[in-house]
């Protein structure tokens, strides 16, 4: 039997290379180039390379890790080195993540070739694997895992140790019994077939079938009308369960007969349950399925704070990487640090650190390549400029030369505007945020965020005032140094000072926006929340963490969305709570980095403030509840051979003040593999417009603090009822199949006031 994976492509030229073996330079930078061994496994999942000085040394890493190839020298590294490899021999394994990438020099360009397409249909493959594939080639990943001698059969000592690295401390007895059972060849060892039958047996779930047996008239098979039955009253499907209900059928159930017949047995059953058909998130949420026709400040876009970086912001390094990876995530507005430059080249770092320093015309060109790759919706570069005139003139040059009609000059139609454009005017266009030439006479210090130089985040900037904009009589102001060029770059988001909720209503201008520091945003919504909403119907605002985040840590962006900010900026590169919370939010509508906010944050006639939610006259609470009903495939935190985890499941919910909160279930001991808690957590839902839900699975460690296992983040609003999967992503937001956790998820209206 031929490993899943190769079982189409085992005649494949390219593959054939592959798994033959190839030397590669592995490039770190322009002085350390190494050569290394690289080889495609038999079981076409895993690329395994070593030294070829390191002895019995060597690491592994999976396909399905890898996101693309990049040909030639399309990287900064690569880039350093093409004046001594030509392009041809050259690629880049990008992988997802927050991983590195793997840059290699091939010793013929007919080697080279045959890896970079070689790669990219095994990665094709495993991103359209069908639920039934991918469940076949995990299956053969573990045989192959516990197959220590490689002869193509495993007895049952290495059944114990795979039962060991598959996360689940069996009873040895039971685990013996399943083992003859699946010996049908009576041989003591099973092979690849026989090994199917005893994973089979060893997953199988109690709590699935018995939700199939509740609607099975016979026990062994589901009807068409058994299943409309459940997508009706347990899945809470409503119309369309008779055509879908034959969908599932055709989709999923493995058996031709039972197909044309018009039935689902167990295992098809299963595999619906375990797909994204069967996935808590709702799949119609996934497409473009909000309005994208209303005002910008009418949304929340996905937004980066000192992009440019990849670690911390006082030694880390600056890298091209970086925008690649927050573009590639959906990223809709992006930080530029600019500072003047040797050569008359303005470069990118965190000024007064040792970060180190990236040129803006590579910026620029990288923003480019990749701005509409993920989302076809406008890009705001948020320029932090520190440049004397002349460098920023060079920025002008480099905007327009290199953008070119990528870049928006002029507002649309030639005219000032009265409400800021929506994001379906502004397809494929990249604006520049920055301070301008007008309403506010600027200062030598022409940026608006001023957490590189001044250690307290609040500190006011120096804006001189205008007619329109009075001054500051307290602040002793210099002379305007700005350049014209950079100036008429700018056009539906200039960069103003923010002097109160009043100020900006009186001299309101659509296409006036502010940044203010974490700590000065929280403090105006807790203090102005319904004022600080509705500021932001109407303008952009802009919130960037604390200058004294020197680890690059984030604050919590649901604060700042729950008085309607926009543009919440986090320091991308930092996994955690909030990232996830990010991408949770962000996840929905097709992932292109805009989503709409609810219409009680877009109607100027309806106030809302998210300390009093109760007050608003839309207020509909809801009771949300939750049976954790099981896990299937958790990963190790340990990767020891002996180690097994304890997990339970934390519930959490962020939203309005009134609604955060969590629960927890017990702890199951010794198994990873298929725990089984069937506990019910309760919560009540104040502003489910705002809420989001995070599932959070932990190895209970009572002497030391639980280590994290996955976690699924998503908004209230896209949580579908019923019997649902929740595929686990790891700490990085990436997705680690297929560990999952089944639940039953309800909600309902209170019939009385809250508890």
């Amino acid at each position: 039997m031929d490993p899943p994976q190769l079982s189409r492509h085992k005649d494949d030229a390219d593959l054939q290379v592959m798994m033959a073996g190839s030397t590669f330079r592995k490039v770190k930078s322009h002085s350390w180039k190494k050569p290394r061994h690289f080889r495609l496994l038999e079981d076409g999942l895993n690329i395994w390379y070593k030294s070829r000085w390191a002895g019995r040394g060597h690491s592994t890493f999976l396909v399905s890790d890898v996101e693309a190839v990049r040909q030639g020298h399309q990287s900064e590294v690569l880039q350093s080195i093409a004046d001594e490899f030509p392009p041809n021999l050259c690629f880049t394994l990008e992988f997802r993540g927050r991983q590195g990438n793997l840059d290699l020099v091939a010793e013929t360009p007919e080697e080279a070739g045959a890896w970079v397409r070689g790669m990219r249909k095994l990665i094709h493959k495993a991103k359209n694997m069908d639920e039934k594939e991918r469940l076949d080639q995990w299956v053969w990943d573990w045989f192959l895992k516990a197959d220590k001698n490689k002869d193509g059969r495993m007895n049952f000592k290495e059944v114990r140790k795979l039962l060991k690295m598959m996360n689940v401390d069996m009873n040895e007895d039971h685990a013996f019994y399943l083992f003859t059972m699946a010996d049908t060849s009576m041989s003591s060892s099973l092979e690849i077939d026989e090994f199917v039958m005893f994973y089979k047996m060893l997953t199988q779930r109690d709590e699935v079938w018995k939700l199939f047996q509740d609607y099975s008239s016979d026990g062994e098979m589901l009807s068409r009308g058994e299943l409309e039955n459940i997508l009706r009253i347990e899945q809470q499907e409503g119309d369309g369960c008779v055509e879908h209900a034959q969908e599932l059928i055709d989709r999923y159930e493995p058996s031709e007969m039972a197909r044309s017949q018009g039935s689902m047995s167990l295992d098809g059953f299963q595999l619906y349950l375990c797909s994204q058909e069967g996935s808590i998130f709702n799949t119609s949420h996934k497409d473009l399925y909000q309005d994208m026709s209303q005002p910008l400040s009418h949304y929340f876009l996905s937004s980066s704070h000192n992009t440019y970086l990849l670690e911390d912001q006082l030694r880390g390094q600056s890298s091209l990487e970086a925008y690649i990876q927050a573009l590639k995530r959906g990223c809709r507005c992006v930080e530029i640090d600019c500072w003047d430059g040797p050569d008359d080249e303005p470069v990118v770092y965190h000024g007064h650190t040792l970060t180190s320093k990236i040129l803006f015309r590579d910026v620029i060109a990288t923003i480019s390549e990749y701005a509409f790759k993920a989302s076809d919706y406008p890009l705001i570069l948020s320029l932090e400029n520190h440049c004397g005139v002349e460098q920023q003139r060079v920025m002008a040059q480099h905007l327009e030369l290199i953008l070119g009609s990528l870049l928006l000059r002029a507002p649309l139609g030639g005219e000032a505007p009265q409400q800021l454009p929506s994001p379906q005017d502004l397809k494929g266009k990249i604006l520049l945020k920055t301070k301008k030439i007008g309403c506010e006479t600027l200062t030598d210090e022409v940026s608006d965020e001023d957490e590189t130089v001044n250690p307290d985040p609040d500190s006011p900037s120096t804006d001189q005032g205008s007619a329109e904009c009075p001054p500051d009589p307290s602040k002793k102001k210099a002379k305007l140094k700005m350049s014209r060029e950079l100036s008429d770059l700018v056009v539906y988001c200039k960069s103003v000072h923010f002097r109160g909720f009043q100020h900006a209503q009186a001299h309101y201008k659509c296409d006036e926006m502010s940044s203010l520091s974490e700590s000065k945003a929280r403090k105006l919504a807790k203090e102005a929340g319904a004022d600080f909403v509705q500021h932001n119907i109407r303008q952009l605002s802009r919130i960037y963490p604390s200058g004294l985040r020197t680890v690059s840590s984030n604050y919590n962006p649901q604060e700042l969305w729950n008085v309607g900010c926009q543009i919440v900026a986090l320091n991308f590169q930092t996994a955690g709570l909030e990232m996830d919370l990010n991408d949770g939010l962000f996840h929905q509508n097709a992932g292109c980095g805009y989503v709409l906010k609810p219409g009680f944050m877009r109607d100027s006639e309806l106030p809302f403030d998210p300390e009093t939610p109760q007050e608003h006259s839309g207020y509909a609470p809801l009771r949300l509840s939750i049976q954790i009903l099981s896990g299937q495939q958790l990963p190790k935190v340990n990767q020891k051979e002996g180690s097994i985890i304890d997990p339970l499941v934390r519930v959490e919910v962020y939203g309005v003040p009134q609604d955060l909160a969590k629960e927890e279930t017990s702890h199951i001991q010794n198994n990873g593999f298929n725990p089984v808690w069937n506990e019910t957590l309760n919560f009540i839902v104040h502003n489910p417009g705002l809420a989001l839900v995070r599932f959070v699975v932990e190895d209970h460690d009572k002497a030391s603090r639980n280590d994290f296992v996955g976690q699924f983040t998503l908004p209230f609003t896209s949580i579908r009822p019923g019997y649902r999967h929740i595929h686990l992503l790891s700490k990085d937001g990436t997705s680690i199949p297929p560990a999952s956790l089944f639940v039953n998820v309800s909600t309902s209206e209170l019939t009385s006031g809250p508890d």
